[in-house]
């Protein structure tokens, strides 16, 4: 099976899985897969994490942005923030992804505004 023909059956939930296996790889801590299907129709799927500095909130950003181009042919994310300010937003429209420092992620709290979803998954 071709890698197009792969990517031609996954689902949006294979795709979010995806990029939790790339911030895991890349040592993004406190991964969380939140399933938002129920909850609001602006999108399906939450991963949040948090880095431990501006430069590793970077990393995984681009890991997020090259592994998905790569290896499932997702292009077209939209970045918003800057690692300096300590959140970076990754859309992909159905799949948000939140990279936080420590601090920003506790500020927010998106875990707790978006309670009602459904963690997937959390990886440590």
């Amino acid at each position: 099976m071709t890698e197009n023909q792969n990517n031609a059956q996954m689902t949006t939930l294979d795709y979010a899985r995806a990029v939790v296996d790339i911030i895991s790889d890349v040592k993004g801590e406190d991964v969380v897969l939140l399933d938002l299907r129920d909850v609001t129709v602006i999108t399906d799927f939450f991963i949040i994490c948090t880095g431990n500095s501006d430069r590793q909130l970077k990393a995984i950003i681009e890991k997020i942005s090259q592994g998905m181009k790569e290896k499932h042919d997702l292009r077209g994310a939209r970045i918003e923030g800057n690692p300096e300010g300590g959140w970076v937003l990754v859309d992909y429209g159905d799949i948000v992804v939140h990279v936080f420092t420590e601090d920003q992620r506790d500020y927010y709290d998106l875990e707790g505004l978006w309670s009602k979803g459904k963690v997937l998954l959390r990886v440590k």
